[in-house]
């Protein structure tokens, strides 16, 4: 039997609704099985090459994603998200089953593994937007605020769960097996999503309109919207200010502190857990008063956290200031992917959402050897003041924006409602 939805149906709260669970459950399937197929292919890679081979075939898992990501939420907005995320998690299921022949077969050459990645990487820049844009037909307005919470949530779960998952499989039957799991998770993956039975395209804000489903009207829709032109700048920032001292710099500031392997450990582990505990809390209220307040607000926290925590000379410094900076990013982030939800046409959510994404998983990384450049020569803990200064450009911008800070266009100020089963008009 189908999960299906339609207008008619009362409202639920996100964490009631099956057809909300279900495409969370697809999602984190998919998030878990993503970072299991990358530690997959850079073993394989490793093994069946030198160090220089290995890069570029990481590299070719990463390009045509990044080039990708911008066409492919445009066809999203085309055909519609669940033939998209559908088609696409078949192609991927394909993909690690040829994986997991070819490695059984006997080492294989690293033009196979080019190719492998490339095809992956092509699928993903259709899968990523497709899935982020299922979320408003599913359901109302008023529990996109509670999804989002669900979601980075899941984000977490996947992130603490994929990596012991994908060592095990490894060291029980080396890369073969890997992919088979990864090909069992996008199965689940896409079991999940074949169910899922969308609404219809809900009705846009009112004076807002859909522009055409091209690629070039989309980025036009982008830079002429009042509240997604300076939201999508402050999240740019926001990621940049986060990404680079906490992927780059975090270890750097370990070693140059001497908190060693395990201090560091506990500093990610305090994060992680701080945003799990700001996105359960996001979850748990299914409300944000006053959206274009918070995200400055929240940002700030994350800027001064970053910094305390760049400057720390004791490990518990550091671990409080990461758990504070979790929080604030569980906090942050998810109530920044609801406003976009809210804000954004419904008709242009494939490309906007594929905009956020080419940003995290494309441009940023990009900038990881400034990161490391800068450390070099200043020390770690400007990597981290670099962060927070990019946060708090963030915050200035969004603090002159009126439109943002207001919530307009349409004249609101909350993204939720006090009512779980109220109207879904929303801000």
């Amino acid at each position: 039997m189908a999960v299906t939805s339609t207008a008619a149906a009362p409202a639920r709260l996100a964490h009631r609704d099956p057809r909300v669970l279900a495409w969370l459950g697809a999602y984190t399937a998919s998030l878990i099985g993503d970072q299991v197929w990358f530690l997959a292919l850079s073993w394989t890679a490793v093994r069946s090459g030198d160090a220089t081979q290995a890069g570029l075939v990481l590299a070719a898992g990463s390009l045509p994603r990044a080039l990708l990501m911008l066409p492919g939420g445009a066809i999203v907005d085309r055909y519609g998200p669940r033939r998209v995320v559908i088609g696409s998690d078949l192609v991927r299921c394909v993909v690690m089953l040829v994986a997991a022949l070819a490695v059984a077969a006997s080492s294989p050459a690293i033009w196979l593994l080019v190719a492998i990645a490339l095809v992956f990487g092509a699928v993903d820049a259709l899968f990523m937007p497709a899935v982020g844009a299922l979320p408003v037909r599913l359901t109302t307005r008023t529990q996109l605020v509670r999804v989002q919470g669900m979601r980075s949530v899941s984000q977490r779960v996947a992130t603490v769960v994929s990596a012991p998952i994908g060592g095990a499989a490894l060291a029980w039957g080396d890369a073969e097996s890997a992919f088979l799991l990864d090909a069992a998770l996008f199965a689940l993956s896409l079991v999940l999503l074949w169910r899922l039975r969308p609404g219809p395209l809900p009705e846009a804000e009112t004076g807002v309109e859909e522009p055409e489903s091209g690629l070039w009207e989309g980025l036009r829709y982008v830079a002429r919207h009042p509240v997604l032109r300076p939201l999508l700048v402050v999240t740019a920032l926001m990621e940049a200010g986060f990404a680079i001292p906490m992927n780059i710099g975090i270890v750097l500031l370990a070693d140059d502190a001497g908190w060693g392997p395990g201090g560091m450990g506990l500093v990610l582990g305090a994060w992680g857990i701080g945003a799990a505990i700001g996105a359960l809390g996001l979850t748990v209220a299914g409300r944000v008063p006053r959206p274009g307040l918070l995200l400055p607000v929240g940002m700030s926290v994350m800027a001064t956290s970053l910094v305390g925590l760049g400057y720390a000379s004791r490990i518990g410094v550091g671990v409080a200031c990461a758990a504070v900076l979790g929080i604030a990013t569980g906090v942050v982030g998810g109530s920044g992917n609801a406003l976009v939800q809210t804000a954004c046409a419904p008709g242009a959510l494939g490309r906007v959402t594929a905009i956020q994404m080419l940003v995290g998983v494309g441009l940023i990384p990009l900038l990881y050897p400034v990161g490391g450049l800068v450390a070099s020569a200043h020390g770690p803990s400007t990597v981290f003041a670099a962060g927070a200064g990019a946060m708090l450009v963030g915050v200035l911008v969004a603090v002159v924006s009126g439109p943002f800070r207001r919530r307009s266009p349409a004249g609101g100020g909350e993204i939720g409602s006090r009512k779980d089963s109220g109207p879904t008009t929303i801000i």
